[in-house]
């Protein structure tokens, strides 16, 4: 599960990415799920788009897809949402958050 920071840094990397996988009529198979995992392996974090002759909502298909493939929703926006699976090794890295500490 991500936290709202680490979904933030996510939103910022994922901007200017361009959607690697399309979902259309045939929706969510086997061989998309094979793809995205390909994917996720490659890249960490993807863009996903949907057609617009896909039958499935936009909250729906990400949730197939994102269980399908145990990886983590990090945007839903419009009709694109983003996937994130961390590899082994990570090549996506975090920032370190500041904890403010109150001095007595």
């Amino acid at each position: 599960m991500l936290t709202g920071k680490q979904k933030r840094h996510l939103r910022a990397l994922g901007h200017n990415l361009k959607p690697l996988i399309q979902i259309g009529k045939k929706e969510i198979e086997a061989a998309l799920i094979a793809e995205a995992n390909a994917a996720l392996d490659g890249h960490e974090l993807i863009k996903v788009k949907l057609l617009e002759n896909c039958m499935l909502d936009k909250h729906e298909a990400s949730e197939l897809l994102s269980e399908a493939c145990k990886a983590d929703v990090a945007q839903i926006l419009g009709k694109t949402f983003l996937l994130y699976r961390s590899a082994t090794p990570p090549v996506i890295l975090f920032p370190k958050s500041s904890v403010f500490q109150k001095t007595s």
